[in-house]
């Protein structure tokens, strides 16, 4: 049987400090699933598209800690902040500065769609892209409200898409 322990965030950023891969959600720490090739690519095409399609309309941070509450700090494959790059200086990215939260999931897929989807909802993230490599979708939620995404949008490679808070800009996601 696997034992848990409970942290308050600066605990866990003082325990955990360089150790790869472990994020803490509602004060449970998760040593997340290693990064194999497929993954690191479309986390790495994604990053350059939206960098590419954004320009300085929005900070792109790749698996970067974002606060989300007192006992929770994920770290999404890819958050698209409010700019400028300054504002986060001294301070960890918060659920306030994400415009759009990307997440890229083979083996953790159903990981992110049970337990993380949930947690960004109840922060009020906005958006949230998951890259589904097993099946080659994009699933875009939208519209958080009580725990959940109340807007679910299935897309295949070919469809373009934008964000709700950038709706100027459109891209391929594949």
């Amino acid at each position: 049987m696997a034992t848990r322990y409970r942290f308050r965030v600066e605990e866990f950023e003082r325990a955990f400090q360089g150790v790869p891969h472990v994020e803490l959600l509602r004060g449970e720490v998760y040593q997340m699933s290693p990064i194999g090739p497929k993954h690191f690519y479309a986390v790495m095409r994604m990053d350059h598209r939206l960098r590419e399609a954004l320009g300085p309309k929005a900070v792109v941070a790749v698996q970067s800690p974002l606060r989300l509450f007192e006992d929770s700090e994920p770290e999404p494959d890819l958050l698209v902040l409010k700019p400028p790059l300054e504002r986060y200086q001294d301070r960890l990215p918060t659920r306030e500065d994400v415009l759009l939260l990307v997440e890229v999931a083979d083996t953790s897929l159903e990981f992110d769609r049970e337990v993380k989807l949930p947690l960004y909802a109840e922060a009020g993230i906005p958006e949230v892209w998951l890259v589904n490599l097993k099946e080659n979708l994009l699933e875009v939620y939208r519209d958080p409200r009580g725990g959940r995404y109340r807007e679910i949008r299935l897309l295949s490679p070919e469809e373009e898409v934008s964000p709700t808070l950038l709706p100027e800009v459109s891209l391929r996601w594949a």
